[in-house]
């Protein structure tokens, strides 16, 4: 059974789910749907293409699914997906996506912190946490367990790779490759997450070979080309050295964040 605030607006055509609780002043259009026991506070504002998962909770002042701050968009209809067991906090916005690629996408078992801004066709996986005030662009992508520390805003197109962890206050212009802690400014390579990766039953062996990849990427002063070349060669395969080399492969044109020191870690 449902507990609706009678001073709640939900359209009669959303699509709410079993033992879900909402708040008094939050407004739900039509085109929603809202999955078993999920908890909306106060305030919050869920708009047309809203797919919320279950379970997940919802802090007061919240807007999900309106539509991009995008220029281009031209009213197409696109969504805004959220997993189960996701909780957003506090003014979290979470924009439509557009027919770029239909739809942004929020994992299962993530924390959006107070603030946060998600812009259209962002991708972010299971598991990540964004903290307080972090603002993504568009058309960014952030893998499986992750973490952005707060007031980091993060350019469009960049990617950031599953268990790294971001410094608070960065600016993020160039794709963050997974396993790794990112700091400084201009952001750069601060060492492998190894406490993370533990936490999440990585073996020391697995760690170790992570530690060495990294080794020849950042710390040898070689090119990217050439690091990755040294790596192919030394490092036998393994998921995580070709988790690693086809992240690299696939940076953006911007390519991965440099290294610590002098190592630019640049082809140019």
């Amino acid at each position: 059974m449902c507990t609706i605030h009678p001073l709640s607006h939900i359209h009669p055509d959303a699509h709410i789910g079993e033992n879900v609780e909402v708040g008094p002043f939050t407004h739900i259009y039509g085109d929603v749907e809202i999955g078993d026991g999920t908890r909306i506070g106060s305030n919050v504002t869920i708009m047309d293409g809203a797919r919320i998962g279950k379970n997940c909770r919802i802090f007061p002042g919240a807007v999900i699914s309106a539509i991009p701050q995008d220029l281009k968009f031209a009213g197409e209809k696109t969504t805004v997906q959220v997993g189960d067991n996701t909780t957003i906090r506090e003014f979290v916005t979470l924009n439509r996506g557009t027919k770029a690629r239909g739809e942004t996408t929020i994992g299962s078992n993530c924390l959006l912190m107070a603030y946060v801004h998600v812009a259209h066709d962002c991708v972010i996986g299971n598991n990540v946490i964004l903290a307080n005030a972090v603002n993504l662009a568009g058309h960014i992508e952030i893998d499986d367990w992750a973490i952005v520390g707060g007031m980091t805003a993060v350019h469009q197109f960049s990617k950031i790779g599953a268990h790294s962890m971001i410094s608070g206050g960065s600016l993020v212009r160039k794709d963050v490759p997974p396993y790794i802690k990112a700091a400084r400014e201009p952001l750069s390579y601060a060492g492998v997450n190894s406490i993370g990766l533990r936490r999440r039953g990585f073996s020391a062996e697995q760690i170790a070979v992570i530690q060495q990849i990294y080794r020849i990427l950042y710390l040898q002063g070689h090119i990217v080309s050439k690091a990755v070349k040294i790596i192919e060669e030394t490092i036998p395969e393994c998921p995580e050295r070709d988790h690693v080399l086809r992240f690299i492969r696939e940076a953006a044109s911007r390519g991965i964040i440099k290294g610590p020191g002098t190592h630019p870690v640049s082809d140019e």
